[in-house]
This record gives C-alpha cells, structure tokens and sequence, in this order.
C-alpha cells in the first residue's frame, strides 16, 4: 500500500513544481565565519539522529485516539453537531483530525527541506551553506518520521492545505535570497514548532510525544539559525526593503492562522462546514491553541527588526501582540531537555529490563 492509496481524497500523482528563481551564490571565502553559526553547525552535526532506531515504532497507537486526548480537545466539541455524533462517528472523526494535522507536519517538513537546501543554493555566506546542508538532512528525517508515523499508525492521510502551499509558492517563488529564511524559518518552522510543542505537552501517548520531542530539538536549531542570520542581514534594509517584508510577514500570519480552521476535515466528513468553522472560531479551546501558536514567531520577528506599525497591528488584530516579551531562549532549552530527558527515561527503563531478563535468564539455569 502506497501513501497515495491513504489520502482521503483524490491526490495527484505528478510533482507539484514551483519555478525557481534567484540565483545560486558561490563564495571562495572558506575560512571566515560567525562563531555562533559555526558553534550552531557543529552542534546540528553532533546532533543527527536515526528515525529508526531513536523512536520506539513498536508503541502501541490506537488510531481513533493517537494522541489519548479528551472530548474537549476536538474544535466542535460542544456544537449542535457534536452532539449529534455517536461513539463510532466521533472515533471516525478524531482519526481524520489528527490525520489532518500531522499530513500538514508531514507536507511542511518536505517544504522546509527544499527551502533549507535553497538557501544552501542562495545564502552568500559560507557559515550559513555549512549550517543549512545539516538542516536539510534534519527536514528529511522529519518527513520521513512523519510519513511512516501517518503510514503505520494513523493510517489515513490528507493532502497539503491550501494556505500551507500558498505560502510554500511564494516562498519559493521569491528570488531574494532571504525569503527562504523568512517564509520558512521564521513564520513556518516559528508556527510549527508551536504546534509540535502544544500537542508534545498534553498527548498521554509514548510514541508521538517521543516523535514530536525529538522533532523539535532539531527545530529549535533551525528557528534560531534564522533568526541569527536575519538579524545580521537586516540591520541594513532600506525602508521600502523593510516595509516589503513586513508585508509579506502580516500576509504570511494570516495564511498560517486560517489554515488551521480544519476545513478540509468538515468537507471530508460530509458536516456542515459553516457552522463548523463558526464554532471552532469561537471555541475557548482552539482560541487558546491558535494564540498560543504564534508564540515563537512574535518575539522573532521583533528580534529581527521587522516591526513596523503594520505588523504590530496584525499581531493586534490577532490577539497575540503581547507574545512579543516571550523567552524564547528559555522556550529552546526546554525543547531541548526534554528529548534529552526522555532519552535517559528510555536508557534507564532498557537497562532495568536488561537487569531482569539476566536474573531470571540466571534463575533458569540453575
């Protein structure tokens, strides 16, 4: 059975091929560099890991319910047609939810890996080409831990979201050679990273929090190259080069925002779509989820200097302007320890387990 075989809706079997544009920057200067980017480089190389062997694929998941999550988690609970909704009907439904949201972890890995390999194509420093060739290798493993998790686990797969894959053309289609930066490290892999962080932090469930956990002790990597080598390059925008990309980031946030409405799963399931988008809007739960998302991404894009009237006003809009105080080294670190603390539970557990099989292994043969 093929991925194609899974996806809950006809999905074409050509490659989507986006133009590229921009021009692909050599540098005969090998022995300069910034020693944060080169100190963050050693470290995605020290830090590559095996999907295969790091994640316990032999973890149970009970497809109906990946992420062991209550009633109160979905985006409708509560709405006239929630509560129409028997037990089989609301299993069918949390699988589709979760099957949806982790195709849009799966689709956006594979988007970060091109763009982190376009910018090794287009950054003109050598620092940075050192740094995003471990990224791409980090994006590919990401969408391959996903890919098999969707394949294996869930078993169910939906197809890009239009928002997402709006703002991947854009992204891509862009011949300066910061937007890649932009689009996909700070406001993607900002968003993202949330998201991973929200359902690592209340899932029940081993596998996916390991999945999720592991994950982003690589993403925290990435959110901070771009935002290491953005704020470099954007001390020195002219106005009308700032207020361009400002544009381009209130644009970008609202894609992002929308895109996480679940449309698509209100369509595929054949429920009213407009009452439930109106109820998810208005769920204390979702506005919680969909403003703490934006978490990263705020004090980021403040970091590196586009905060402009314009941005500040869509933050605003949005709810989420005071995210712009957040610790977002504070926030990395935990990202951090935490996949480092569930390799030593892991250590630990396998070491008793050795222990035991060896005493009753010396028990027997006495």
């Amino acid at each position: 059975m093929t991925t194609h075989d899974l996806y809950v809706a006809e999905t074409s079997r050509e490659t989507w091929n986006v133009p590229a544009a921009g021009d692909a920057r050599f540098t005969w200067e090998y022995d300069e560099g910034r020693a944060r980017l080169l100190a963050l480089y050693q470290k995605g190389k020290d830090k590559q890991w095996d999907a295969s062997t790091r994640i316990d694929w032999s973890l149970e998941v009970d497809k109906f319910n990946v992420l062991g999550l209550g009633e109160e988690s979905c985006p409708i609970y509560g709405s006239p047609t929630f509560e129409k909704l028997g037990q089989k009907d609301k299993d069918e439904m949390f699988q589709h939810l979760v099957a949806w949201q982790f195709s849009q972890f799966l689709h956006g890995e594979q988007g970060a890996m091109i763009c982190s390999a376009r910018i090794v194509e287009g950054v003109p420093d050598l620092d940075a080409k050192f740094y995003a060739s471990t990224q791409t290798m980090d994006e590919a493993r990401h969408a391959e831990t996903y890919a098999r998790f969707l394949q294996e686990k869930v078993q169910l797969v939906y197809p890009i979201n239009p928002h997402l894959q709006a703002l991947l053309a854009t992204t891509l289609s862009d011949s300066r050679w910061d937007m890649p930066y932009l689009g996909m490290q700070v406001l993607i892999e900002g968003l993202a990273l949330a998201a991973f962080g929200l359902l690592r932090d209340t899932t029940t469930n081993p596998l996916p929090k390991q999945i999720l956990s592991y994950v982003m002790q690589d993403e925290a990597r990435h959110v901070a190259f771009g935002r290491m080598a953005l704020k470099d390059a954007y001390a020195d925008l002219t106005s009308k080069e700032r207020d361009e990309r400002e544009e381009f980031v209130v644009e970008a946030c609202y894609l992002m925002r929308d895109r996480l409405r679940g449309k698509e799963v209100w369509e595929t399931l054949g429920y009213p779509v407009q009452e439930c988008l109106d109820y998810a809007d208005r769920s204390a739960f979702q506005q919680m989820f969909r403003s703490l998302l934006f978490t990263r991404i705020v004090p980021i894009v403040k970091d590196i200097g586009l905060w402009g009237e314009k941005v500040q006003k869509a933050y605003a809009d949005m709810g989420v302007l005071d995210m712009a105080g957040v610790d977002l080294g504070a926030l990395m670190k935990a990202d951090e320890d935490i996949a480092e603390n569930l390799d030593r539970e892991r250590a630990a557990i396998e070491a008793r387990k050795a222990e035991v099989d060896a005493t009753i292994a010396a028990g027997a043969g006495v």
